[in-house]
């Protein structure tokens, strides 16, 4: 019995040793709005004499916006020790999707008031293509707009376009964008996924990039600038200790939900693949413990379909037949979904994009008459690609097709990098 419990201990050793490979020893990286508080806010004074000895400013941030301590970007803002920037007012806030405590899941969010501070919160996740611009005239009273969002690294999610709106608002004004720049939590290393088409630019796709574009949201803005030519007043407040290997748990800092079902880094890695399918026939676990960890529906054969992906073997990741029930008025409401769960085996080998395609392709393969492929176009803005896994293209094969506008998607991205 004795020895039994040795080698118990031993293998659970080995387990905790191979889970922490991947794990960078965690430092603490001072975000932008850190470096801020530490230089006194030094920036910030450049740009009030710029505007003649006064700061009108707005706030764009949600609950991601907080520093090190845990005390809110906007809380700053108006402290005494901001008093030290001549003229410094906070003049109104500006919330993305989720509103501006990240809570709200639907498309028509409309104006708030925060509590502490009594300031008016002007929502840009309106009901109307033109409610989530930001306008000349919202920015013609401001000398400048601070945006403090945490992104999650791929070119579907929001954030990123509210910087491209802002950027386009202020090009040609007096109005400077302020960027607070915060790490990109699934690393600045890996650059993956087919490019969106060029001309097919909305709310989820902002310029023609790869799902996974390896930066932080103070590249993307240096990245969209440059490449829409904009005239526009633009400065980036870097943040420290980052660098572009560096995954979020490496950066010792507090995870704080970016939106209401992106819940852990491990659904961060998942999500630049398991995001393109949720326009589907498909739950993809949104209204339970799991999203974007488990894919499924009623129609599914759990185990058929897993036994598929892994004999597949698919880099850095395995498949668990699972079974489970959405809830909260999303796809599947309160119907038993037979699925799979992705177990991640080396996120450094995984190429999530892809892994994407491969679970499209399985599924087209396996219920052709019934899963709705086309709409995986829906988010990933691609449809030569999407028609290219319908007549039975290899997903490995769809993805080599597209390396060549990737790597040319890495040389115009190379200026804009601002961390080694």
């Amino acid at each position: 019995m004795m020895w039994k419990n040795v080698c118990l201990l031993f293998a659970v050793v080995l387990i905790g040793a191979s889970s922490r490979a991947q794990m960078a020893v965690p430092k603490l990286v001072s975000n932008g709005i850190d470096v801020l508080e530490q230089d006194h806010f030094s920036e910030l004074k450049q740009l009030a004499a710029k505007h003649g000895d006064h700061l009108r400013l707005a706030l764009m941030t949600n609950q991601t916006g907080v520093d090190s301590k845990g005390i809110r970007t906007l809380d700053i803002l108006v402290s005494d020790a901001a008093r030290e920037v001549p003229g410094l007012t906070v003049v109104n806030l500006f919330s993305p999707e989720h509103g501006i405590n990240g809570v709200l899941d639907r498309h028509d969010i409309v104006n708030d008031r925060d509590q502490a501070t009594g300031l008016q919160v002007i929502s840009l996740f309106g009901a109307t293509e033109a409610q989530r611009r930001p306008t000349k005239e919202q920015l013609a009273n401001l000398d400048a707009v601070i945006i403090d969002l945490q992104d999650v690294g791929v070119h579907f999610y929001t954030y990123e376009t509210v910087i491209g709106y802002f950027l386009e608002a202020a090009a040609g004004t007096k109005t400077d964008i302020i960027v607070l720049d915060r790490p990109n939590p699934i690393d600045g290393i890996h650059v993956q996924g087919i490019l969106s088409t060029p001309g097919r630019d909305n709310y989820i796709n902002y310029t023609s990039e790869p799902v996974r574009h390896g930066m932080t949201m103070g590249e993307l803005a240096t990245y969209f600038k440059a490449s829409k030519k904009l005239d526009t007043q633009l400065t980036v407040i870097r943040m420290d200790g980052w660098q572009r290997s560096d995954w979020f748990d490496a950066t010792g800092q507090l995870w704080i939900n970016p939106s209401p079902n992106l819940r852990s880094l491990r659904q961060a890695i998942l999500y630049p693949g398991i995001g393109l399918l949720e326009r589907t026939n498909l739950s993809v676990g949104r209204g339970t413990d799991t999203p974007f960890e488990w894919v499924g529906a009623p129609w599914l054969d759990a185990r058929k379909v897993a036994g598929y992906l892994n004999a597949r073997n698919i880099p850095g990741v395995k498949f668990i037949p699972v079974q489970f029930t959405p809830g909260q008025n999303y796809p599947f409401n309160g119907q038993l979904c037979h699925g799979f769960e992705f177990i991640i085996t080396d996120r450094d080998k995984l190429d999530s994009p892809e892994l994407g395609l491969e679970v499209a392709s399985a599924l087209y393969k396996l219920y052709p008459d019934t899963f709705q492929i086309d709409r995986v176009d829906r988010l990933l803005l691609n449809q030569p690609a999407v028609d290219a896994l319908k007549g039975g293209e290899d997903p490995r094969s769809v993805t080599s097709r597209g390396e060549k506008d990737l790597r040319q998607f890495k040389r115009e991205r190379a200026a804009a990098l601002l961390y080694k």
